[in-house]
This record gives structure tokens, C-alpha cells and sequence, in this order.
């Protein structure tokens, strides 16, 4: 059962219907302080996204 619900989402996911709200995302770096605080305000209005950055990032 589990298994056919992962692929209906993944499904859906490819298929642009599901949407997931997100409040802020977040490097890695800042979790501590921002992403704390917003969570125990409780005014998030979406999910909270950590953000990780590749070590050496090529750009």
C-alpha cells in the first residue's frame, strides 16, 4: 500500500498537480538562529526548507 501511495505522489509531483507551501528556506549555515525562531513564533504558513549548499560550488 505504501508503495503504490509513493508512486500516485511521485506521479503527481512530475505532473506539476502537487504543490507543497513553503514558508522560508534557509542555508544550512543559519538553522540555529532564523529557522527557530520562525518555527517557535507558529506563524509559518508553509513548511521550512533547509537549504545545502555543495562545499565548492561550481558556478
Amino acid at each position: 500500500m505504501a508503495v503504490h501511495a509513493l508512486a500516485e505522489i511521485g506521479e503527481l509531483i512530475e505532473s506539476g498537480q502537487f504543490s507543497l507551501p513553503v514558508a522560508q528556506t534557509f542555508p544550512l549555515g543559519e538553522i540555529a538562529a532564523a529557522a527557530h525562531r520562525v518555527s517557535e513564533d507558529g506563524h509559518a504558513r508553509g513548511k521550512l526548507v533547509l537549504v545545502v549548499e555543495p562545499l565548492n560550488p561550481s558556478r
